[in-house]
C-alpha cells in the first residue's frame, strides 16, 4: 500500500500502460516536456520520448479527431483537453465520430480512445474555464463516463479506460488532483460499478467526483445527532450502476443527489428520474436534488463560492427528506 495523490495516480495509470503496451500515446496541449497544465503528465516525455507524449496544435477538434483516427487504426490513445470547456470545439469529433462509428461499421472496428477532462469550479478560473460538462456526454450513445473521487479509483478507473475498446470520457476534478489516498491496487476497476463509501440507514446521498467529500462531511456532522447517512460514490456516470442506487434506496428509502454541475438539465435529474421510475415504490420522500446555480460560474471568488453547491446546501436538502 502506498499514499499518492490523485495526479499521481492518473499520471501512475497511463504509465502503467505505456510500460506494457507501445500502442498507447498520449497528447494533448503542453503534455509533453511542459508536464501537462496541472502537471499530471510531469516525467512522461522524458520516459517515453517524443513520439508517445505529444504536444499539439490549440485545437480541441484536431485533438479529439487525431484521437478519433488513432483509435481506428490500431492505437490506444490518452487525448488530454486543458479544461473540460473546450470540449465545446471538440464536440463533433467526439459525438458524431467516435461515439458512433463502432456502431456504424458493424463492430468491424474499435475505439479505443480515452478523452482526459479536468472539469469543475472553484480554482477563480472563470466562466469559461470552470464547468462541469458530463451532462453532456452521458446524453450520447456510444460513449462511457467515470469521474474518480479519490487516488486509488483514479488509477483503477484509468487502467479501465485504456483497456476498454470504447470511448471513455474521463473527468478529473481540478480541486480533487492534489488529495491524497491510499493505494493499494493497481488492478483496473470495472467501468459502471459504482461503491458505498460510507454505510447509514435513514438517507442516501447518491454523488460523484469532489461532492462525495461535501457528502462526507455532511454526514460526519449528522452522525452527532444520530442521523445515519450513507454516501454513494458512483465513479461511473455511465454506464450506471443501477443495482447499487435500488440497494441503497432500499435501504434507506429516501435519496439526495448532489452535484456540482449546473442543477438545470444536470446529471442529477437523470439519477432522480430513474430513482422515480424504477424504485418509487422503495420511496418515503421526494427525492431532492442538489446543484450548482443555473448561472455561468462567477469570476468573483465571493460570487464563484455562492455558486458551488456546499455542505450547507447538502445538509438543507438531507434535512428537508428526513
Amino acid at each position: 500500500m502506498s499514499t499518492m495523490t490523485f495526479l499521481e495516480a492518473l499520471r501512475e495509470g497511463m504509465s502503467i500502460r505505456m510500460r506494457t503496451d507501445p500502442n498507447v500515446v498520449l497528447f494533448g496541449e503542453d503534455v509533453g516536456a511542459f508536464g501537462g497544465c496541472f502537471g499530471v503528465s510531469a516525467g512522461m516525455f522524458a520516459e517515453f520520448g517524443a513520439e508517445r507524449v505529444r504536444d499539439t496544435p490549440i485545437s480541441e477538434g484536431a485533438i479529439v479527431g487525431c484521437a478519433v483516427g488513432a483509435a481506428a487504426t490500431g492505437l490506444r490513445p490518452i487525448a488530454e483537453l486543458m479544461f473540460c470547456d473546450f470540449l465545446t470545439v471538440g464536440m463533433d469529433q467526439l459525438v458524431n465520430q467516435a461515439a458512433k462509428m463502432r456502431y456504424m461499421f458493424g463492430g468491424k472496428i474499435s475505439m479505443p480512445m480515452v478523452l482526459r477532462l479536468p472539469a469543475g469550479a472553484g480554482t477563480g478560473a472563470a466562466a469559461q474555464h470552470s464547468q462541469s460538462l458530463e451532462a453532456w456526454v452521458t446524453h450520447v450513445p456510444g460513449l462511457k463516463v467515470v469521474y474518480p473521487s479519490s487516488p486509488q479509483d483514479a488509477l483503477g478507473l484509468m487502467l479501465a479506460a485504456i483497456d476498454d475498446d470504447n470511448p471513455v470520457v474521463f473527468f478529473e476534478h481540478k480541486l480533487l488532483l492534489g488529495v491524497k489516498g491510499e493505494v493499494d491496487s493497481k488492478e483496473p476497476i470495472p467501468i459502471g460499478k459504482g461503491k458505498v463509501v460510507r454505510e447509514g440507514k435513514d438517507v442516501s446521498i447518491i454523488t460523484y467526483g469532489k461532492q462525495v467529500y461535501d457528502s462526507l462531511a455532511v454526514a460526519e456532522a449528522l452522525a452527532k445527532e444520530g442521523v445515519e447517512v450513507e454516501v454513494v460514490d458512483l465513479r461511473s456516470l455511465y454506464p450506471l450502476d443501477k443495482d447499487l442506487i435500488g440497494e441503497t434506496i432500499a435501504k434507506t428509502h429516501k435519496a439526495v443527489i448532489v452535484t456540482e454541475a449546473v442543477k438545470r438539465g444536470g446529471y442529477g435529474g437523470e439519477i432522480s428520474a430513474i430513482i422515480a421510475e424504477e424504485f418509487f415504490d422503495q420511496l418515503d420522500a421526494p427525492i431532492v436534488r442538489v446543484g450548482g446555480l443555473n448561472t455561468p460560474v462567477p469570476f468573483s471568488p465571493v460570487l464563484e463560492q455562492y455558486f458551488i453547491p456546499n455542505d450547507k446546501d447538502i445538509m438543507q436538502a438531507v434535512r428537508s427528506v428526513l
